[in-house]
């Protein structure tokens, strides 16, 4: 099974941590949808991303099923790691090989057979678009920061990985460009899931999964209801980032220029 041949994940409903039945029939996740997940912290955020990582069959503590196209995957999309069509990053995934940023990535293009030399070097610029910590091929993995990790780990999957589906579980930090990284997954046209407390990254997404108790309690589609919050909100993240930027640099602020 190729990228181009998915055309959906779909997810069946299981039960909330009181054995209660999730209410829904049925989310559909297809090319370009972006979803956000949020809900307090225990609400079973995670647990859905990752159902949808092993593809669930029942057998979770969730109960459960997610399907490819329709259908139960075969074996080996689920398990060998040159087809799996999903990638998932959290915010505390390492990088515990001492190889520098080129030979990271062209080991991982390796093990997904791919011979072309020119995916290395679009990968790394494509993670500079994400992050102003820059990366440099030459660069040590074990040496970067969350931000840079995040960004590189990122562009390897839209790039080498070429994986259809990508799940981020709360990647978003200081050192992320979260507009940016959003816009780009659309573009090349990824089904991506944000488990998320940040606000702008869960009002840039299509449809926004709300979790209780273990369990999908509804699924909210804005359709442009939020434009207005979002472009207020935006703006005050770029202005945080710009005064976070500004103290690593390490001016002094003032709450006259807090305030302008």
């Amino acid at each position: 099974m190729t990228s181009d041949s998915i055309t959906s994940i779909t997810v069946l409903p299981g039960r909330a941590k009181d054995g209660g039945q999730e209410t829904f029939d049925e989310i559909a996740i297809r090319p370009g949808d972006t979803i956000s997940i949020v809900g307090p912290t225990g609400s079973g955020k995670t647990a859905f991303i990752n159902d949808i990582e092993v593809f669930a069959r029942g057998d979770t503590i969730t109960g459960r099923t997610i399907l490819l196209n329709g259908e139960l995957p075969p074996d080996d999309t689920v398990r060998d790691p040159a087809q799996k069509p999903i990638a998932l990053i959290t915010q505390n995934t390492k990088c515990f090989a001492d190889l520098t940023v080129r030979e990271f990535l062209e080991m991982h293009a390796r093990a997904r057979r791919i011979g072309d030399d020119s995916r290395v070097k679009s990968t790394i610029s494509l993670a500079n678009e994400f992050t102003g910590e820059k990366i440099g091929g030459s660069m040590r993995i074990t040496a970067l920061s969350g931000g840079q990790t995040r960004s590189l780990l990122i562009a390897d999957a839209i790039v080498i990985s070429s994986a259809p589906i990508i799940l981020l579980d709360e990647v978003e930090s200081g050192g992320i460009f979260k507009e940016k990284v959003t816009a780009s997954l659309r573009d090349h046209r990824k089904a991506v899931l944000f488990v998320t407390h940040d606000p702008v990254l869960a009002l840039l997404a299509d449809r926004r999964i709300v979790m209780t108790n273990g369990a999908v309690e509804k699924v909210l589609v804005p359709n442009g209801r939020e434009k207005e919050v979002l472009l207020r909100i935006s703006t005050m993240d770029r202005e945080l980032s710009a005064f976070r930027e500004r103290i690593r640099a390490g001016e002094l602020l003032t709450i006259q220029e807090g305030t302008r």
